[in-house]
């Protein structure tokens, strides 16, 4: 036994949950492919094969454990630029499809490559084609929505992003070797609360520990007035996703390490893309333990860490929607841009229906505020440069010139960011930290981060930081929350 292999079978054999979603396991006795934490009978040693990804596992012609069900392990938070490229084509699934090669080619478009370069990437960090990733995305989705809901099978196989009916149960049929309705049959209740006409109920796992109360508190102060709406128990808002509207809420689930979403159904056909917004916002693919080795060695962080080893970097339902966020908050209180944002929502938001009074409004669009003038925005309070500063960057992203979502590469946003009138170095770290999901943003010039370093010059911040890599993004969220007036206190001169 190799010694990769032996300490991928150690951490098999100890069911540690922080190993979920880092590989899965082939076992060749049964054809069967499980997660780490799966609480089936230990196999032995020889029966096992590992896998870095649940594509990998079926490629090799394993079927997935109905017991541990891996369409529910968290995904791994990418680091290097290989990860991010994979990562970036599996965020991109649920949004248009990939088999005419034209969200392929978007995709690498996107990243400066080749569609070549973009399949031999994928095919070296996953193991599979582009088009097998695809497949094995929309397959899982599907197994869990014949498990948790009670939607027809012909609702779950468009859900899941099959075009028709026919296709879905081939694909089902050929990767499973069973069709869809005798998996339902065999599937207990349903197991994350079921369904109704108008409301879905889904699991999303973490890797614990998960500082529930904390990511509920950061989004509580910055929560936008009739689109979220953040209570001691959940998160809520509104929702407008390629021409459908809906509301979703999350609730937390400790003794299960996961998130409860429920979600209106008419949000049913955006489901792959919204599920995906959702594990971005909550940050659900972190690694707390890997994070916490590398920011705990540091005396200064190291109580921090002791005290909150669950710390999430929340992140953006919506760059566009952050990025707006973040310009208002530019040397004024958390609180006092958020009244400012509540304000522009209302302006300029577009009514939607909800059962819930405080869900209102889906949040303006890039497209809206492109065409507002500066004088309509500055009417609400806001600085007339700022007003300019947002429907610049509203003209750039309804363009295209400008993405903002995870993936994207910071080093090519960051500086287009900075090239426009009223974002400064600050800004663009933030937007980078939440919108762009980047593990590594600094933002230097922050007020609290240097009070909390000691009172030093950004420069020095900058070098005192370097040891904190590739987790800046956790280190700066440890450092805000460690003072007491983190929330009123500043950016570069004011609130976040």
């Amino acid at each position: 036994m190799s010694p990769d292999h032996r300490a991928l079978y150690d951490a098999f054999r100890s069911g540690d949950r922080r190993f979920d979603g880092v590989f899965y396991v082939g076992v060749t006795s049964t054809g069967i492919y499980c997660r780490p934490i799966c609480t089936a009978r230990t196999p032995r040693a020889a029966n096992c094969r590992f896998f870095p990804s649940a594509a990998g596992a079926e490629q090799a012609g394993f079927r997935p454990c109905l017991r541990c069900r891996p369409e529910l392990a968290p995904g791994s938070a990418p680091v290097d630029r290989g990860e991010l490229i994979a990562q970036r084509l599996a965020d991109r699934i649920g949004e248009f499809g990939i088999e005419s090669g034209g969200g392929l080619e978007r995709v690498a478009a996107e990243l400066d490559l080749s569609t070549r370069q973009l399949r031999r990437i994928v095919r070296r960090e996953l193991g599979v084609s582009p088009i097998e990733l695809v497949l094995t995305r929309r397959l899982l989705l599907a197994k869990q929505l014949l498990t948790e809901t009670s939607l027809s099978v012909s609702e779950i196989a468009y859900a899941s992003g099959f075009a028709s009916l026919r296709r879905f149960n081939d694909a089902f049929r050929g990767r499973y070797g069973l069709p869809p309705t005798q998996l339902r049959r065999a599937a207990s209740a349903p197991a994350a609360g079921g369904s109704s006409p108008e409301l879905l109920t889904l699991r999303l796992d973490y890797r614990p520990p998960y500082d529930w109360t904390g990511i509920l508190g950061f989004l509580r102060a910055r929560a936008l007035r009739g689109v979220e709406s953040v209570t001691a128990e959940a998160y809520r808002r509104t929702v407008s996703l390629g021409g459908h509207t809906g509301w979703i809420q999350v609730r937390h689930a400790p003794a299960k390490s996961a998130l409860l979403v429920d979600l209106a159904t008419s949000l049913t056909p955006v489901l792959p893309a919204l599920l995906g917004r959702l594990r971005n916002l909550f940050d659900l693919g972190a690694r707390p333990d890997l994070i916490a080795d590398t920011l705990g060695a540091d005396q200064l962080l190291a109580g921090a860490i002791a005290k909150n080893p669950g710390l999430r970097v929340p992140g953006a339902f919506d760059g566009f929607e952050l990025a707006l966020r973040a310009i208002l908050g530019q040397q004024v209180t958390v609180k006092a841009a958020a009244v400012l944002a509540g304000r522009l929502a209302e302006a300029f938001g577009t009514p939607v229906e909800t059962p819930h009074a405080e869900l209102s409004r889906a949040a303006p669009t890039p497209e809206r505020i492109a065409v507002a003038k500066s004088e309509e925005i500055a009417a609400l309070g806001i600085i007339r440069t700022r007003a300019r500063c947002m429907i610049v960057l509203a003209t750039e992203v309804a363009a295209g010139r400008l993405r903002l979502e995870p993936g994207a590469r910071p080093d090519d946003v960051m500086p287009r960011l900075l090239a426009l009138p009223g974002i400064g170095p600050w800004t663009a770290h933030y937007i980078a930290m939440r919108a762009l999901r980047w593990p590594d943003a600094f933002p230097k010039e922050d007020v609290a981060v240097r009070k909390r370093l000691g009172g030093v010059s950004a420069g020095v911040a900058e070098a005192r930081s370097q040891a904190w890599r590739p987790w800046r993004s956790y280190a700066t969220l440890h450092l805000w929350q460690s003072l007491p007036d983190a929330v009123s206190s500043g950016t570069p001169a004011g609130g976040r």
